[in-house]
């Protein structure tokens, strides 16, 4: 008895599980065919954003190689264009190229590219405040206290790594002009910055007892 009752429970869940496919088929198929076309377009995104990947790394290369007096201007066009490709890896790397070299004799334009790593480009933290630092030492020749200040606001409010070298920038910038005391409160700040650079911190402890005064 205890047999057939087995059988019986057995047979109904089969036919509630055949008639719940039957009866939702429509429904599975969309679903199915749903799941199957996130995951291609997933896979096609990845397969096209290696292809990007290996694009740009050839350009960045080629123009390092073909980098000579009398193509200067192909190799300029070619780092700008990776610089504005938004590429974590290779727009950075493609800016850096471009100033080490002087490559580039326009200010706005290197401040254009600068800001879209800054603005554009979907970078680490720390490596968007470490480019931020890098424009502002760039400027620091020629921007006034104002810019200065605007274009390292990110990083002095944070607590990021680049700080201390922010602070320190901006110390010898107000030293250099002069300003004894408006250095003294960067170079101080340094001091009891708790992840403050080491060598920034033995620098900033020389100038206070050197040239000013403590």
């Amino acid at each position: 008895m205890d047999e057939e009752i087995t059988i019986i429970d057995s047979n109904t869940r089969n036919e509630r599980i055949r008639n719940f496919f039957i009866n939702n088929k429509k429904k599975l198929i969309i679903t199915v065919s749903i799941i199957l076309v996130i995951i291609i377009g997933y896979l096609s995104f990845e397969k096209s954003k290696e292809r990007t990947k290996i694009k740009l790394a050839n350009q960045y290369n080629l123009a390092l190689i073909d980098l000579n007096p009398d193509n200067k201007q192909k190799t300029i066009n070619e780092m700008v264009n990776v610089v504005k490709s938004n590429d974590a890896t290779y727009s950075p790397l493609a800016l850096y190229h471009l100033l080490d070299n002087n490559l580039l004799e326009n200010n706005e334009e290197i401040n254009t590219l600068f800001n879209e790593l800054i603005e554009k480009t979907n970078l680490e933290n720390e490596i968007k405040n470490l480019i931020i630092y890098k424009k502002a030492l760039f400027n620091s020749d020629f921007a006034s206290e104002n810019e200065l200040l605007k274009i390292l606001s990110p990083v002095i409010n944070s607590e990021s790594i680049w700080k201390s070298h922010a602070l320190y920038l901006l110390a010898e910038f107000f030293y250099s002009k002069d300003e004894k005391q408006k250095a003294k409160e960067f170079f101080n700040q340094i001091l009891v910055l708790p992840n403050a650079s080491s060598t920034i911190k033995v620098e900033s402890q020389k100038r206070l007892n050197r040239d000013l005064g403590e």
